[in-house]
């Protein structure tokens, strides 16, 4: 990907689920990364969240230097200035799972209105919704009017989009994360097994697994993590992330914390031999749908253990930036077995991957490319630098 500059600077208009508050959800860090990037690029940047109970007491970002920061509790008393900012913006994008998206481009596509966006981080569960007509943020008559349809799933999603769903543009825009946030903390040897007692480990875990509770999800993590650790019940395990329920029983040797804010999400990282991705159920049906997780801890250097899912070798190559383990015994293998050598060199050749094609940077280019040559190709001319 070449690297572009516009120029002149766009003001741009966000109206997101949340960047305030990573507490179960993964857009806050996605925002995070890419209104960095789009922020160190000099453009300006409005982000319109709603000030939600849940997100207000777990709230680890409260002053964001990303953008300029427009917290509201009711859409009735801040639509007026919201669409004030909105139409004055060079582009506008609406996220999923905003909670006043419909009312919003109601209101936008009512009258002339400048390009509207749509960036879809639940692209597959996005989709069931739609089918069942049970989406809140979307609905099928609007996507026609979107001057693209960002999407974070890519691959055959894509063209469904547009030959389906109507959508006259869509384009992935994959998750990133701001990789100055994700670095690697230690990179010796003692991350590994094969040490002797005197070389005791700084982590205290062999395997983690850093995500937000998801019933689809339950099996994997069951199959993955909880039973391996009933098997070696002499090895440490991590889990985090909020919304599991009250009656989980972990294993003895399994550490849960039920919430990790992003500046703590190094260190868990770190804190571990391994660390797991395990993949939603539709995110598996539709494939090329890469969490923000995979990237952190990719950027943090850490040997990552995946479930399968079509797609995967687009963004890492198994065996040689990321494991792939479909059963107990294919994880219990990895754990024990893979070389410390190769451990540190798959996690490095991850981290070198991400650096190369997956930061927030990269997806600010992206998106600067594609206000200017398909939303707004009357603002500016684009120039290599």
């Amino acid at each position: 990907m070449s690297t572009a500059e516009a120029t002149r600077s766009l003001r741009l208009a966000f109206f997101g689920l949340s960047l305030t508050s990573s507490w179960g959800n993964g857009h806050a860090t996605t925002y995070r990364g890419l209104l960095g990037g789009l922020r160190s690029r000099g453009h300006l940047i409005d982000f319109f969240e709603r000030d939600v109970e849940w997100y207000a007491t777990h709230r680890d970002l409260p002053c964001p230097p990303q953008a300029r920061l427009h917290l509201y509790a009711d859409w009735a008393r801040q639509r007026a200035h919201a669409l004030e900012v909105a139409r004055a913006a060079d582009a506008v994008v609406v996220g999923s799972y905003y909670p006043d998206a419909l009312p919003l481009l109601d209101a936008l596509l009512a009258r002339p209105h400048p390009p509207v966006c749509f960036y879809d981080i639940d692209t597959p569960v996005t989709l069931q919704a739609l089918q069942r007509r049970q989406c809140t943020y979307l609905r099928t008559d609007l996507i026609p009017e979107f001057a693209m349809y960002f999407s974070f799933t890519g691959g055959p999603v894509l063209n469904e989009l547009c030959t389906r769903w109507g959508a006259r543009r869509s384009a992935p825009l994959y998750c990133a994360c701001d990789v100055r946030e994700y670095v690697p903390r230690d990179q010796s040897p003692d991350r590994f097994p094969g040490r002797s007692r005197d070389q005791a480990p700084r982590s205290d875990a062999v395997l983690s697994f850093l995500g937000t509770y998801a019933p689809d999800r339950d099996a994997k993590l069951n199959r993955l993590l909880l039973e391996p650790a009933r098997r070696l019940p002499q090895l440490r395990f991590r889990v985090a992330g909020p919304m599991y329920p009250a009656t989980a029983a972990w294993p003895a040797n399994v550490a849960y914390t039920s919430h990790l804010p992003p500046a703590s999400h190094a260190g868990f990282y770190a804190s571990t031999r391994f660390t797991l991705n395990l993949t939603r159920q539709a995110m598996v049906e539709s494939g090329y749908s890469p969490s923000i997780r995979l990237f952190e801890a990719a950027a943090c250097g850490t040997p990552i253990i995946s479930d399968p899912w079509p797609g995967l070798n687009e963004f890492f190559r198994p065996g040689r930036e990321i494991l792939v383990a479909e059963d107990t015994s294919q994880l219990i293998d990895t754990i024990l077995h893979v070389d410390a050598d190769a451990a540190r060199d798959l996690g490095r050749a991850a981290r070198e991957h991400v650096l190369a094609h997956h930061t927030g940077e990269h997806r600010a280019v992206e998106l600067e490319r594609y206000v200017y040559e398909v939303c707004t190709p009357a603002l500016s001319t684009v120039t290599d630098k």
